[in-house]
């Protein structure tokens, strides 16, 4: 058995750097989180990628932000799923961008709903395509809408189906129009019906022919009657046959002559049978 455990505070941060990266797995495994918090950064750098796994989850809650800033990328990198799950939102708030950006898919996906609502916008954007692409529907409906405005379009493209369809009509109002644009045609399809409701003019306008294209008649069905107004002839001319047949009565009433113009002979035979 270590007895690590036995020495002081005092004694752990006494430590030279050579002495701390002799320490076994075991002896970094039975450290308290009284003597975690006291190892200097001096000694945080020189632990091994081994011994930094070998922190307990407690271990780990218990590194000081200061600390945590002061680990090495590769540890980072090397952490487990279930000590980055122990992230306290202080120290997620504290991880300099080589860090965030060091994080692995599994890590991201790992981390907790609270600590996902901790980073900052700087953070978020620096975070690895595949990293936001991995994040589970929690996590995103998590977010603030401050956090979803700032996401790069590369990471809004990346976002999956599931995860579009779990943002709330909050997040879904404070997506820019680049972040309209970049959504996939599966990820417009993904919108709830609330979400599409929620959707500004311009935003609507905004979307790209082919995604309007995609829109299931329930999505259609629940735009307002302003929204449906709102079209522009390119994005009346794209609406499928069902989804101009799922147009209620008061959205039909709604439709400029314009937009009625730019029906599609298809378009206009499906129009008859709407409402």
């Amino acid at each position: 058995m270590s007895n690590i455990s036995g020495f002081s505070t005092t004694q752990i941060a006494s430590f030279s750097t050579v002495q701390v990266q002799a320490w076994t797995t075991a002896d970094i495994a039975s450290l308290t989180t009284s003597q975690v918090a006291a190892l200097t950064t001096d000694q945080v750098v020189a632990l091994k990628t081994a011994q930094v796994q070998a922190l307990t989850t407690s271990g780990v809650a218990a590194l000081t932000t200061t600390q945590v800033v002061a680990m090495e990328t590769v540890d980072v990198a090397a952490l487990k799923t279930a000590q980055v799950a122990a992230l306290t939102t202080n120290q997620v708030a504290a991880l300099i961008t080589e860090q965030v950006v060091a994080l692995t898919t599994a890590q991201a996906a790992a981390l907790s709903t609270a600590a996902v609502a901790a980073l900052t916008t700087t953070q978020l954007v620096a975070m690895q395509t595949v990293d936001v692409g991995a994040l589970k529907t929690a996590q995103v409906a998590a977010l603030t809408t401050t956090q979803v405005a700032s996401l790069i379009t590369e990471q809004v493209a990346a976002l999956t189906s599931s995860v579009v369809a779990a943002l709330t009509t909050t997040q879904v109002v404070a997506l820019t129009t680049d972040q309209i644009v970049a959504l996939t045609t599966s990820g417009v399809a993904a919108l709830t019906t609330s979400g599409v409701a929620a959707l500004t003019t311009t935003q609507l306008v905004a979307m790209q022919t082919a995604d309007v294209a995609a829109l299931k008649t329930a999505q259609i069905a629940a735009l307002t009657t302003t929204q449906v107004a709102s079209l522009i002839t390119e994005q009346v001319a794209a609406l499928s046959t069902a989804g101009i047949a799922a147009l209620t009565t008061t959205q039909v009433v709604a439709l400029t002559t314009d937009q009625v113009v730019a029906l599609t002979t298809s378009g206009v035979a499906a129009l008859t049978t709407s409402g």
